[in-house]
C-alpha cells in the first residue's frame, strides 16, 4: 500500500470548490459523467459513471471532505482527505490519499493530476 499527497491550485473560492465536490449536478457539470453524491457521512458515492466509488466519512462545509474509496477487498481502507485552503489564486486543495494498492498507485496519481483536478481547474478557467 502507498500514500499520495499533493496540493492543487484551483481558480475559485473554497466554498465554490466544496460545492463542486459535493453537489451531484455540479459534479456532473465538471466531470461530464454521471455522479451520485450526498454530503452526509455514511452515504455511498459514485463518480465518473461508476469509475470511482466509495463511502463518505466526514464533511466540514467549505473546508474538508473525507471519503473511503473502494478497491475491492483490502485489509485497510483507502482514505481520501481533501482540505480546502484559501489561496491568492483561489483555493489550494490539499489532497491526501492513503492505502492505495501498489498496482493502482501510478494510475491513481495520474488520474488525480491529469483527470480529476485538471477537469476541475478547466471548469473554473472557462
Amino acid at each position: 500500500m502507498k500514500d499520495f499527497k499533493k496540493y492543487y491550485i484551483i481558480p475559485a473560492a473554497p466554498h465554490d470548490i466544496y460545492l463542486a465536490l459535493t453537489l451531484p449536478a455540479t459534479l456532473q457539470a465538471w466531470t461530464g459523467e454521471l455522479a451520485e453524491m450526498r454530503a452526509e457521512p455514511g452515504t455511498e458515492f459514485s463518480l465518473w459513471n461508476g469509475s470511482i466509488a466509495g463511502k463518505n466519512l466526514e464533511f466540514e462545509t467549505g473546508k474538508k471532505i473525507v471519503q473511503q474509496w473502494y478497491f475491492g477487498e483490502q485489509a485497510e481502507p483507502s482514505i481520501v482527505t481533501l482540505k480546502l485552503h484559501p489561496h491568492e489564486l483561489g483555493t489550494s486543495v490539499e489532497l491526501r490519499h492513503t492505502n492505495i494498492p501498489d498496482e493502482a498507485y501510478d494510475d491513481m496519481v495520474d488520474g488525480w493530476t491529469n483527470t480529476y483536478f485538471a477537469s476541475l481547474r478547466e471548469f473554473y478557467e472557462e
